[in-house]
């Protein structure tokens, strides 16, 4: 079966798709076979940007390993039963066609919460929750006390994650593998900086989720949308000597994908 990997998070602008083209590229790039699907129908981000990367190989005559991307299915609405939700049904028959024909399947969500989402975390092996690093964003994981240095109790998004693992343990699935993705981490040291890690390492022992390095904020990310790219592809487009910037970027991308830790995968870039 495919590993199910998601990215979520129910705050807009914490980087989940440009996370999930750079999980989802490197994995195609280490000969593993991809699919994705974004389940944000209106903003479609993740979907754009594979197309975008499609557009633009075939314009440069370039064949560069690449997930894949898929719509949800429409469901004939009327074969429902009473209380059977239609998304449920698409999400199932977008799965059930991706899984025998990839080894990863990947679903980034949109920054908000609907039920694709909701059920799309209970099918999770591994969740990868990228959190720009402002306690504007931990909120979302958790309340905290005005001074940061207390854990008041759980909020929205972990509750969330909580029923999707019960949903998972009472149908006998292993345990979601959590990951959060620290984004936007500042170089320098800040008091703000330093709170932060103390609570994000508070946080993560008390509700069950590991914490890994994600990406800096880096104009290169914002050049490479138009055009579908990814930090890996550079070179083959023709960019013999990257700048300081884009190699620290490429290792910033290599720590997130050891620090994954996802079946079969061994970091080679």
């Amino acid at each position: 079966m495919a590993h199910i990997i998601v990215v979520g998070n129910e705050k807009g602008g914490a980087g989940k798709s440009t996370v999930s083209m750079h999980v989802a590229s490197a994995l195609a790039r280490l000969g593993h076979k991809v699919g994705t699907l974004d389940l944000d129908l209106r903003q479609r981000t993740m979907g754009r940007y594979v197309e975008n990367r499609q557009a633009f190989l075939k314009k440069s005559g370039l064949d560069l390993p690449s997930a894949t991307c898929h719509d949800l299915p429409e469901i004939d609405q009327s074969a429902l039963k009473p209380g059977e939700n239609v998304y449920d049904h698409r999400l199932s028959a977008a799965i059930a066609r991706l899984e025998p024909e990839n080894d990863f399947i990947l679903i980034d969500c949109p920054g908000s919460h609907t039920r694709l989402s909701q059920v799309a975390h209970s099918l999770a092996d591994t969740l990868i929750t990228p959190l720009n690093d402002s306690f504007v964003d931990f909120d979302l994981l958790a309340r905290i006390d005005a001074r940061g240095e207390k854990i008041l109790g759980p909020s929205v998004y972990s509750e969330m994650v909580w029923n999707a693992r019960q949903l998972r343990a009472q149908a006998g699935l292993k345990p979601i593998d959590w990951v959060v993705i620290r984004n936007r981490v500042g170089t320098q040291r800040m008091v703000n900086k330093e709170k932060m890690q103390r609570a994000i390492d508070m946080l993560s022992s008390r509700i069950g989720f590991r914490v890994a390095p994600g990406f800096s904020e880096r104009v290169v990310f914002r050049e490479l949308f138009p055009r579908g790219l990814t930090l890996l592809d550079l070179k083959d487009i023709g960019v013999k000597q990257l700048n300081i910037s884009n190699i620290a970027a490429r290792q910033e991308l290599r720590d997130m994908m050891k620090a994954l830790k996802l079946p079969g995968v061994e970091i080679d870039f």
